[in-house]
């Protein structure tokens, strides 16, 4: 079902049972999904792959140019996956290089004004809440969630389970399994809410509760001491806490502690 008011590029590719309405504008390089829904007055710019049963609301501009000062012009994509909501006044930009496109991944949740910048690298299951801003090159794991306001600072990573504050300033990488808030960004608690909705083990919730213990209320702490001290005591079979681990040890930019 395609509406009359519809502009679509004759180099754009529409699955099967797309449904495109009013005002809506499809460029060339765009290809999208069967199952699509485009509401109304939504925009999507190309080259940009994206999945099946995505939704779109109206106002959504999707694959738009970067706004890198470094792009030279060469074409640039966007991936986007299956089952995910874009609501009013989403943009999401994408790659700066040929080689970089923007990724996202399935079963994310876009509300409001949210925007996801050049080069970012999201997961699956995460809900980006209305004006959540992500700066270039961020990375959002599984099941995180941002709350209204809230700004990431380029390069920033955000770990899975972790959920972060309405109106936070976030300018270092938020740990996975935490509760990250504030102005700057520091680390409140696990989120043990979330993570009892998502099924995690009482012995994996125990395991994470001394790890955050042991790495964020030690305020003389060093953190390589810490972590040191925590691979030796930490269960064997605490999944969990070996991921904290390693994503405490890849991080470039520190951990807001």
């Amino acid at each position: 079902m395609i509406h009359p008011t519809a502009i679509i590029s004759p180099e754009a590719k529409l699955g099967a049972n797309v449904r495109v309405g009013p005002y809506c504008v499809i460029e060339a390089g765009v290809e999208l999904g069967d199952g699509c829904v485009l509401h109304s007055h939504v925009v999507l710019g190309g080259p940009s792959r994206i999945g099946k049963d995505n939704e779109f609301f109206p106002f959504a501009v999707i694959g738009g140019k970067t706004q890198d000062l470094k792009y030279e012009g060469e074409p640039t994509y966007l991936e986007i996956g299956d089952r995910n909501v874009f609501r009013e006044n989403t943009t999401v930009h994408r790659g700066t290089h040929a080689h970089t496109p923007t990724r996202i991944g399935s079963d994310n949740l876009f509300l409001c004004y949210s925007h996801v910048a050049h080069d970012c690298q999201l997961g699956n299951h995460i809900i980006l809440s209305n004006n959540g801003t992500l700066a270039g090159h961020v990375e959002v794991a599984d099941h995180a969630i941002v709350s209204g306001l809230a700004a990431i600072h380029q390069f920033c990573r955000i770990g899975c389970h972790s959920i972060i504050g309405g109106c936070a300033k976030i300018v270092q990488d938020v740990p996975p399994y935490m509760i990250v808030d504030g102005n700057p960004g520091a680390t409140r608690g696990l989120n043990l809410v979330g993570l009892q909705r998502r099924g995690f083990s009482e012995d994996d919730i125990k395991a994470l509760k001394k790890a955050y213990k042991k790495l964020f209320l030690k305020k003389d702490g060093n953190l390589a001491n810490l972590l040191s001290s925590l691979k030796a005591d930490r269960p064997a079979n605490s999944e969990p806490v070996k991921h904290l681990i390693e994503f405490i040890e890849r991080s470039q930019r520190g951990i807001s502690r």
